[in-house]
């Protein structure tokens, strides 16, 4: 899908210090996801992949009234089978980009994310919300199960959170989800812009190759065994070295040291 198709829908700005950002136009108030926006939301992803100069991304949706309030009902309701199949395996295919990009993704959360918005939002390895985010799996109260990403549920808040979650459809506010662990940080509305840029900004000013490592090993963590994931920690421990990442940072680290130590 050539840019011209795919930026109806979706709009990728990449700022000079890595910090790129992908957001969701034309897909309504609610940023609904129907196929045309996950088509173009997974076509941008394969630009940010192939870019190198890509440090973190930003995730967001237009305005402020959803991150994304669902997949797209109106579509969905005249779903046959093979229908139903492919819109699914559609959505999974961009939750999986999201989750499995080298690089890190902040899921910015003003408002309403429910449903296939929820499951994005988890593909996400941060979560920063406003204290007026409302976030819920509510496909069982339209006769549908909560498929794909949802299954990152029990082992994000427990399988007790998860099953109230995915057999009621109640939705929780912004306090909840963060004593859940649905998100890692709420601030009020007007705050919400500046605590993403501080946190993105702070990554980007990070190794992007120990970033990478760090999160494709929180990806593996996720299947090994947890003697396995330690053991195969010294050989990761060891690959670092080889990126000239540790001599730049510790080297700076110790410099700014030994400069404070001379100046008192």
């Amino acid at each position: 899908m050539s840019k011209n198709v795919w930026d109806k829908h979706a709009d990728l700005d990449v700022a000079a210090n890595g910090v790129a950002t992908l957001a969701m136009k034309n897909a309504g108030t609610l940023n609904i996801l129907g196929t045309p926006v996950v088509a173009a939301l997974t076509a941008a992803l394969t630009e940010v992949e192939q870019n190198p100069e890509v440090k973190v991304l930003v995730l967001r949706g237009a305005g402020d009234k959803a991150f994304v309030a669902g997949a797209d009902i109106k579509e969905m309701a005249n779903f046959d089978k093979a229908g139903a199949i492919a819109f699914i395996d559609a959505l999974r295919q961009l939750c999986d980009k999201v989750r499995l990009l080298r690089v890190p993704v902040i899921a910015r959360m003003p408002g309403w994310c429910l449903g296939g918005g929820l499951e994005f939002a988890l593909a996400c390895d941060l979560r920063i919300a406003s204290d007026t985010a409302m976030l819920g799996m509510p496909e069982v109260k339209v006769g549908i199960p909560s498929i794909i990403h949802a299954a990152l549920l029990p082992r994000l808040i427990g399988k007790a959170r998860a099953s109230w979650m995915l057999l009621t459809g109640e939705v929780v506010d912004s306090a909840q989800a963060l004593s859940y662990g649905l998100v890692d940080r709420v601030v009020p509305l007007a705050e919400l812009d500046a605590e993403v840029d501080r946190v993105a900004n702070m990554l980007a000013g990070l190794g992007s190759v120990a970033l990478a490592q760090q999160k494709r090993l929180l990806r593996e963590w996720e299947d090994e065994p947890l003697d396995v994931s330690i053991r195969n920690g010294v050989g990761e421990f060891g690959s670092a070295f080889d990126t000239g990442e540790p001599q730049k940072y510790m080297g700076e680290f110790v410099r700014a040291k030994e400069r404070e130590k001379a100046a008192n």
